[in-house]
Order: structure tokens, then sequence, then C-alpha cells
């Protein structure tokens, strides 16, 4: 178990700004920011006696400016206890130590009347609690906490506590300002809906899953069966509760710490917290879900409809195939028209009866017709191809749109569409098909 925490710790402190010393320094930085200046070397021989007080005095000085803070000097690493020492040019035998904890308390008064550091733990816990407390209310991650206290403590030009004196001031802190939210929120929710809250951490002994675990089950392919499950899933969110109405007021940087918890916590631990927390932490967990599956739905519908014009437009290139051999045999009739018309006109410099000409010009041409089978048939030719002619798919989809029909207006119902800009005018088109969704006949106007 002491093992256990102290690794805990040690992965705690690494996710902060605490300054504190790596496991390796490398000479570089030893040489950077441990090397003493003649005048902290003149100041620390005038305030100690013997070589491992002065060693001991200039490691606590250089390890306070680069730390903000005195460490033990048995935690200060050997390479820097050893550089400091030949630039004092002490013997190798001398060791950095206080015979007494009266000696390290007078060392550690001098190094801040050199400073200009006050040492005030009151002060310094004060300042700490208060940005703490502050930060709270809208940063979750006590890490994000202890950075917040600490950035503070340095512009107040604060001695640093230790880490664990941080650490538990985060978690008091954080548990007390947590706790108001927990209690806020229960508090708003219908005893209706707490009920219905209970139920999904109900476990069915067959599948043996709960409601709570079905929630978080994520979307699929954009296929349209997939969508339409999706579509229920948002619907099943939103019939929860006003989760927007319970959590008004609480951050959204604390809404969503509290559903991420909930979503990597099991429903027999879910079901160990304190019924206001396990509430909170529920409505949390669905109040980002129902804005998920929003973004969901309204991708997997962008998905939807550029499959369906990619189907269109594939559907037209295999028109236009299917139609080019036709499209060929008209043109050769038209070919064959002009070759007729041609021939009856002749050369524009020979006169001619003209009545004659356009009766011998009209023969000929509905032979040519009938020779391509005929006026009627080459009409509903021209009118197959001619439907296909350009690169307008549109008359294309309404195939496919309508089996999307019923999973749209569905889609419409579930989310607010907002415009972004000045332009209304799909706002207005979809608040138009809303309007005559049931209507059966053709439509002329709204109203």
């Amino acid at each position: 178990m002491f093992l256990f925490r102290v690794g805990s710790w040690l992965r705690s402190i690494d996710r902060t700004a605490y300054p504190r010393f790596k496991r390796v320094v490398s000479a570089r930085e030893i040489a950077e920011s441990f090397t003493p200046s003649e005048d902290e070397t003149g100041w620390a021989r005038s305030k100690t006696t013997s070589d491992g007080h002065l060693l001991a005095l200039v490691v606590l000085l250089k390890c306070y400016q680069r730390l903000g803070y005195f460490p033990k000097l048995a935690d200060v690493p050997d390479a820097v206890v050893s550089y400091v020492r030949s630039m004092l040019r002490v013997a190798d035998s001398v060791v950095a130590a206080h015979e007494s904890e009266r000696t390290l308390w007078r060392h550690r008064e001098f190094v801040r009347t050199r400073l200009g550091v006050v040492y005030e733990p009151a002060r310094v816990r004060a300042v700490a609690e208060k940005a703490i407390r502050a930060a709270a209310l809208t940063k979750d991650n006590p890490a994000d906490l202890i950075n917040v206290a600490l950035e503070e403590l340095v512009r107040q030009s604060c001695e640093l506590p230790g880490y664990t004196t941080l650490d538990a001031m985060t978690t008091s802190i954080r548990t007390e300002v947590n706790s108001g939210f927990f209690s806020t929120v229960a508090n708003r929710i219908p005893i209706t809906d707490r009920a219905r809250m209970a139920r999904l951490l109900l476990v069915d002994p067959v599948a043996r899953r709960s409601g709570f675990d079905r929630l978080k089950t994520p979307a699929k392919a954009a296929s349209l069966g997939k969508f339409r499950q999706r579509l229920e899933h948002l619907v099943t969110l939103d019939a929860l509760g006003a989760t927007e109405v319970w959590l008004a007021g609480v951050p959204p940087g604390k809404v969503g710490h509290f559903a991420g918890e909930a979503r990597v916590t099991d429903v027999a631990d879910l079901r160990k917290y304190g019924e206001d927390k396990r509430l909170t932490l529920l409505v949390s967990m669905i109040h980002v879900l129902r804005t998920e599956a929003r973004d969901e739905v309204c991708d997997m519908f962008c998905k939807r409809i550029s499959a369906i014009h990619k189907r269109g437009r594939e559907r037209l290139e295999d028109l236009r195939e299917a139609h080019r051999a036709e499209s060929e045999r008209l043109l050769g009739v038209f070919g064959d028209v002009l070759g007729a018309a041609r021939e009856v006109v002749g050369p524009a410099d020979v006169p001619g009866d003209g009545a004659g000409v356009f009766e011998r010009a009209g023969q000929l041409m509905l032979q040519v017709l009938d020779a391509g089978g005929g006026v009627e048939r080459l009409s509903t030719a021209h009118e197959a191809v001619a439907a296909h002619h350009g690169n307008n798919y549109l008359p294309l989809l309404e195939r496919s749109y309508r089996s999307h029909r019923k999973a749209l207006f569905t889609l419409v119902d579930s989310i607010e569409l907002e415009p972004v800009t000045a332009e209304r005018s799909v706002a207005g088109a979809v608040g138009f098909v809303r309007a005559v969704r049931d209507r059966r006949g053709a439509v002329d106007e709204l109203g």
C-alpha cells in the first residue's frame, strides 16, 4: 500500500508545474543554475565558520533561486552538491549538512533576507487557497488547480509550500466546491426524474447491461438504419429530462469533467457515491451525450445527403451511357434531315420556286423521319435523352430522398436551427417544409 501511494503521488506531481529536481540533471543546467557568483560566495563566507556550513548555505541559496523553496539537503542531487563544492574550492570530503535544526533555520533566514523573501506561512496558505478556490469554480483537474496556485504564489514572490500541502489543500477545496455544485443540481431535479435516473442503474439480468451502459453506446456507420437508430437514441436522451435547466450556472468545464468521470465509472461504483454526486454525474453525462448526439446525427445527415448526391451523379452517368447509342442515332437522323434540306435548297445563287422548294423539303424530311422510326418514336427518344443531357442530376434524387423523409423530419424536430448569417432562406425553407409536412396535395403557398 505504501509503495502504491508513493507511486501515485509521483504521478500526480509529474502532471503539475511544481518545481523539483529532475532524475538526471544535465551538466549545462547545473552550470547555468548552480554557479555561485563572487558576491554570493563572499556573502556566504561571512555568515559561516566552517566549510560544511559554507557548502550547505550556498546549496540552499542556489536551490531556492532555482526552485522557489528549500528542499531537504538529502534530496539535492549529488551532482549539484559536487559542482557547488568544486566552485567553492573546498575539500571533497566536506559534506553539505547542518548539525542542528537551529542552524538550518538560521541559514534559511539568511537566504530569505538576502533574496527579500518574508516567511509568512499563513499568508502563503491564504494566497494559495484564494487562487485554488477561484479556479475550482471552473476547473476540476487537481493538477490544473495546483498550477494556478503556483502561478499566483510566484507572482506574489511567496516561498512555495511543500507539494503535499498544496495537494491536500486542493483536495479539500475541490471537494467543498464540487459538493456545492452537487447539492445545487440535485435539488433542481424533480422526484419523477430522480426515479427515471435511478432506473438507469438497474442491470438487466438477461442482457447484463444497464440503461446507463446503453446510453454510452457510440455512433456507428452512417447508413440509413444506423441514422434512424441514432435519432431514436437522441429522442431517448432528450426524454430523460431538461438537463440544461438542472445544470444552469455550472461552468461547462465542470460539466465536462463530471460527465467524463461518469463515463469511466461502472454502475456498481456509481451506486457507492452519495445521491447528490451520483445524480449530478448522471445529469452531466446525459447533457454531454445530448450535445454529442446532435453533432453525430447532423454529421450522419451530411454523410447521408452526400451519399444520395453521389448516387444521383452515378445514376446520371449510367443514364448517359445507356442513352449514348440513342443519342448517336438521333444525331444521325438529324444529319439526314440536314442533308435532305441541302439537296432541295441547292446553291444560294440558283433561283427556284419558293413554294415548290418548301413542299419538296417537307416531303424529303418526312421520309427521313419515317425511316428513323417515325415522329412519335423520335420525339419520345428525344425527350428521354434531353432529360439527362446536362449535368443536372437533382431530378434523379427524389426516389432516394423518399426513404429518408421521416428520419429527416425527426432530425429537424430534434435540433434548433439558427442561421449564423443574415441569410435566412434555408431556415425559411425548412420552416415551410415542416409546416406542410402532412399535406398530400400540391402546395402553392404557406398558410
